[in-house]
């Protein structure tokens, strides 16, 4: 089997906190460099401008702070909207990211999910297949700014004219792409087109997995594309809670749960067991293919998962 490389999700109300809002950056900083110095390939963030009245950080000036301050570990966006940029200027701003990071950038992006926040921003929000449709054509700026001298492009969406981004990104021939959304008319039809990696999110069983992965492979003969050139991501659990015995995960469980869900519907999303055994939860996905894990931990901020999975883990598979 190849080598897997694993990446850490990192949502924005795992840094929410009462004190100053700065500590929320500090927070995410000292689990990114946790991540780096223990072996992670990759650290994601989630793209949202407001969520309700939670708090939280925009995403790219994010990732231009942490590319600073971090000199190995990959940054990602999982995923940024469509939807909310102009696609030059978000052409630019993830070249700009790029650069800062020498050449570090994973640029995940997706149509858009979240009604509320695009209209209270002022952004419309349509069918999803006008949310793909902008995707797609967002996707072919993109790639041609970040190829092209100067871009010419008129689509049904967007019209850019002559439009240049210097510097170009470091890392040739662009940054990886990832589609993320498992669609399987349009989403994945785009993912074949563009992605250098396919992510199609949570699902909560290997046969849907394996059915997604099969409907791409079909999209991929449509368009002509090679199905091996596109990296299989893969979300094992929705949430991961690991400990060495079961009293030690039914305190964390305890702690985590939230007091509004049931202990069943909680297990349904959420893994809690030994780092040994979540290893045999990934062994058949990676038959299927899938060389790239997307890892969301319970208990982030504490930061235990965490490095128990590095400890256990990733010296054994990555």
């Amino acid at each position: 089997m190849e080598k897997v490389n694993f990446g850490v999700f990192l949502p924005f109300y795992a840094f929410q906190t009462q004190m100053q809002p700065h500590l929320m950056f500090t927070r995410l900083r000292n689990i990114v460099l946790e991540c780096e110095r223990l072996g992670y390939r990759s650290v994601w963030i989630d793209d949202h401008l407001m969520y309700g009245k939670i708090p939280l950080l925009e995403c790219w000036t994010t990732l231009a702070a942490l590319a600073s301050i971090t000199s190995r570990i990959r940054l990602g966006t999982m995923v940024t909207s469509a939807t909310f940029r102009n696609p030059a200027v978000l052409a630019k701003a993830a070249a700009t990211v790029d650069i800062i990071s020498k050449g570090r950038l994973e640029f995940g992006i997706g149509a858009g999910v979240q009604k509320e926040e695009h209209e209270a921003y002022g952004f419309t929000f349509p069918e999803p297949s006008v949310r793909i449709s902008r995707m797609q054509e967002a996707l072919e700026i993109i790639k041609a700014m970040w190829a092209q001298e100067k871009t010419n492009y008129k689509g049904k969406h967007y019209e850019v004219n002559g439009a240049v981004c210097e510097p170009k990104p470091v890392q040739k021939p662009r940054p990886p792409i990832t589609v993320g959304g498992g669609g399987e008319r349009l989403t994945l039809k785009v993912t074949a087109q563009h992605a250098d990696r396919a992510d199609f999110g949570y699902l909560t069983c290997l046969e849907d997995y394996k059915h997604k992965v099969r409907v791409l492979e079909n999209h991929c003969k449509a368009v002509g594309r090679h199905f091996a050139e596109i990296e299989k991501s893969c979300w094992p659990t929705g949430q991961l809670i690991l400990g060495e015995n079961k009293r030690e995960l039914d305190e964390k469980i305890n702690q985590l749960k939230p007091k509004t869900v049931s202990q069943v519907d909680y297990e349904k999303y959420t893994f809690a067991g030994t780092p040994d055994k979540f290893l045999e939860v990934l062994q058949p996905y990676r038959k299927l293919g899938a060389t790239h894990f997307m890892l969301s931990f319970a208990d982030l901020t504490e930061m235990t998962s965490l490095r128990a999975f590095a400890k256990c883990a990733i010296p054994k598979l990555s």
